[in-house]
């Protein structure tokens, strides 16, 4: 495995450009740069975020933002191993994190839509509650995911590949589309 060397006086602008998962690594790990209480600045240093954050070990921080694409590949699951958890009937929280709009485009039947107007309703639910989270490409999903584990929950996963890939390989029912940036 390849890791991608970073330093603490580097901007998080920086990081986050070598690292892409850095943010939500940081997130998880010390509840930094996930919400508008621990955000941080592109221009900011790492060395300045430890500090802002009361983060003693800044070398730590460092190696753990070089392993960051692990801590994704750990939250990630298939979708067919999803699909096997529901047919079992696990119990699990199957929430599809997309607008209405996109997912008006495409329903995947088995996942609740996300109810932003009451998405606090959510930090209630138990800490081990299974939640699997679900998106159109699997990118918001694991910012969602991270969010939450960021939040203490211990039982979090994120579709791999979102909803192309539930359609490749669970349902080719749901429908394929496209949307702009």
């Amino acid at each position: 495995m390849t890791t991608t060397t970073i330093e603490p006086a580097m901007t998080m602008a920086e990081i986050l450009e070598r690292i892409p998962s850095a943010q939500r690594a940081l997130f998880q790990r010390y509840h930094v740069g996930g919400c508008s209480s621990c955000a941080f600045q592109p221009t900011d240093t790492l060395e300045q975020v430890c500090k802002e954050h009361n983060i003693l070990d800044v070398n730590e921080v460092v190696q753990y933002l070089e392993r960051a694409g692990e801590v994704d590949a750990k939250m990630t699951v298939e979708p067919t191993v999803v699909k096997g958890w529901l047919d079992a009937g696990e119990t699990l929280r199957f929430i599809d994190v997309r607008e209405p709009h996109e997912i008006q485009l495409g329903r995947v039947p088995e996942a609740e839509p996300m109810d932003y107007t009451n998405s606090q309703s959510y930090m209630e639910l138990p800490k081990d509650t299974k939640l699997v989270f679900l998106c159109k490409d699997g990118a918001r999903s694991l910012d969602v995911g991270a969010y939450f584990v960021g939040h203490k929950f211990t039982n979090v996963s994120s579709v791999k590949g979102g909803v192309d890939a539930w359609r490749a390989q669970v349902d080719p029912t749901v429908p394929a589309y496209d949307i702009e940036d």
